[in-house]
């Protein structure tokens, strides 16, 4: 049996982003299957935020990816491609969010859009983050 596993790459030149929580390139084997997973937010078991405070959002986000992806057989470590999507960033936000992903994701975190919004689903949501991952 072959391991697929991908390639994370930062090259010369660019500017280090793992202390940002990610990383700039990463490459997927042939063979990789792709798992998919919709936007994941800072809710409960019945789909209501659980709390009004950023960071404990993006905490629970990150939980609510993890439940999702083990459904898979998968985890963080198998996440090539994470697109985060946040209500009004600043400075201060894009800072708990990279300690989370580094946090969960180690010193290899996969690559990270991070965007910008006026709002999201529900009134309440603060942060939503959707991730692609490979399964051998």
């Amino acid at each position: 049996m072959i391991l697929l596993t991908h390639n994370i790459i930062n090259p010369d030149g660019l500017h280090d982003p793992v202390p940002f929580g990610y990383s700039h390139t990463v490459s997927i084997p042939a063979g990789a299957e792709l798992v998919l997973v919709s936007g994941q937010y800072g809710s409960g078991a019945d789909g209501m935020v659980t709390s009004p405070d950023f960071a404990e959002q993006v905490s629970t986000s990150f939980d609510n990816l993890e439940i999702a992806l083990a459904a898979h057989g998968l985890d963080l470590g198998d996440v090539v491609q994470l697109r985060s999507y946040v209500m009004h960033p600043t400075f201060e936000k894009l800072g708990v969010i990279g300690q989370a992903v580094n946090g969960r994701c180690g010193d290899a975190p996969p690559t990270q859009t991070v965007i910008g919004v006026a709002g999201l689903a529900m009134p309440d949501m603060l942060f939503e983050v959707e991730a692609t991952a490979i399964k051998a």
